[in-house]
This record gives structure tokens, sequence and C-alpha cells, in this order.
């Protein structure tokens, strides 16, 4: 993500939830490197989990201080719709 993302925080959580378009929530890290913010531990499983591959395009909007709308398109734009119930605990986020 753009450093200009951070302007949006009075402080940048270190921990985001991603909600994705059926509302389940995943938890993931995040961490500055190279000038831009990087979803870091709990992003690798959440993007084999929900089956995300090279040329799918995802985006994120902000819909608390520590949540962000999560929506996946494959390559031909069709958004990917994914349900809850594979995801491991330690990851799921607590609503």
């Amino acid at each position: 993500m753009p450093l200009d993302f951070t302007k949006h925080f009075v402080a940048v959580p270190t921990e985001f939830k991603l909600k994705n378009n059926d509302g389940c929530s995943w938890k993931v890290t995040v961490e500055l490197m190279n000038a831009r913010l990087t979803l870091d531990q709990g992003w690798a499983t959440y993007a084999v989990v929900h089956q995300i591959k090279i040329r799918y395009m995802v985006t994120f909007k902000l819909l608390t201080t520590d949540t962000l709308k999560f929506i996946i398109f494959d390559e031909d734009g069709i958004e990917v719709v994914n349900k809850c119930g594979k995801h491991d605990k330690a990851f799921a986020a607590k609503e």
C-alpha cells in the first residue's frame, strides 16, 4: 500500500482486520517496508486460503481505523466470492 495511505491515520495500526465480501474477517499485521505499508503476518495464509492468483486485482477500502474491506477480482475483472469456513483459527479475527 502506498505510504500516502497513512495520511488517513493519527497513528497507523500495527494490525488490520480484512473484511471480505461475505462479512468474514481475517487479521494481518502491518509493517513499514521500503516506504510502503505491507501486509505481513497472516497475509500469505489469507492469499492461499482465498486462492488469490497472479493477475488478480485486489482492492482495499478503509471501513474503520483498523478494518479494511477487501475485494478480489479475477483476471477477467469478475469479483471472486469467498465463503467463510476455511479460516485458520489463528488468523480469523474475532468480531
